[in-house]
């Protein structure tokens, strides 16, 4: 099982650097594809997921991510309104065949998967986004390394021990202080290529320290939905890992933290 999971994240990490570093119009096509896959997994346990409010919820995140390629919509508010509306249509004219908690699952999953996924292409879009981008892996995926390694060292106070028995108080704050060094490190490399000062470096560290405590919420979100419904993974399409939502949980609610960080405060 290591050597299978090792296998798969180092897989995982190359086709990220690639996505990212690519960037524009392929990174934009992959996070959509990436966030169907997301919502299928999130769909299938509301029996959804091939179901018409599931393409409703499928459509709308095309058209989430086709406007932000064109910008043909000139307030979100429409994209929303029209989504409730379309859900409700169905809702309403197929009744009773589907229940409440289907619809008010798709709608959600629009936002929790496919929306905030997007940030990381936002993110990437940014000036000095080539650079900030990595920060929003920096803060999930780094943040539960070093969060995990603390914890097994030092972790005896529980953090939130009916959902999560194994995370720790001292996990959750060597994760943050972690991830604060690991943007310190990386920001010293990249500083010259970057053009930002020693100070903004410690902003840079500063915004991670935020990201990494949003990610653990993320982390415990996915979470909490698993035990609700009482599955193990959300699917298999990463040996060793899960699916999409298994290995991207936190980086769903860390991207969008670092994106309007690095938006007002690295200008």
């Amino acid at each position: 099982m290591f050597k299978t999971r090792l296998l798969s994240g180092i897989v995982l990490v190359i086709a990220a650097l690639v996505l990212i570093i690519t960037g524009g119009d392929v990174l934009l096509v992959s996070s959509l594809v990436i966030s169907y896959i997301g919502m299928y997994e999130l769909y299938r346990i509301f029996h959804v997921e091939r179901e018409a409010p599931g393409i409703v919820g499928y459509l709308a995140a095309a058209v989430y991510y086709a406007n932000l390629r064109f910008g043909f919509l000139s307030d979100l508010m429409m994209l929303v309104l029209g989504l409730l509306v379309l859900l409700m249509a169905v809702y309403v004219f197929t009744y009773p065949k589907y229940r409440t908690e289907q619809m008010l699952a798709v709608f959600f999953g629009v936002f929790y998967v496919a929306v905030m996924l997007s940030y990381v292409y936002q993110t990437r879009m940014l000036v000095r986004g080539a650079y900030v981008v990595w920060l929003v892996f920096l803060c999930s995926w780094g943040c539960d390394t070093c969060a995990y390694c603390v914890g097994v060292l030092f972790g005896k106070h529980k953090m939130a021990p009916v959902l999560s028995p194994k995370k720790s108080i001292e996990g959750a704050v060597g994760g943050v202080v972690g991830t604060a060094l690991l943007t310190v490190l990386y920001g010293m490399i990249f500083k010259q290529a970057m053009g930002i000062t020693v100070t903004e470096v410690w902003l840079l560290a500063g915004i991670s320290m935020a990201g990494a405590l949003i990610s653990m919420v993320g982390d415990l979100t996915a979470s909490a939905i698993k035990r609700n419904y009482e599955i193990k993974d959300y699917g298999t399409l990463i040996p060793g890992h899960g699916g999409i939502l298994d290995r991207f949980d936190s980086v769903i609610f860390t991207a969008p933290i670092i994106y309007f960080l690095a938006a007002n405060l690295m200008r």
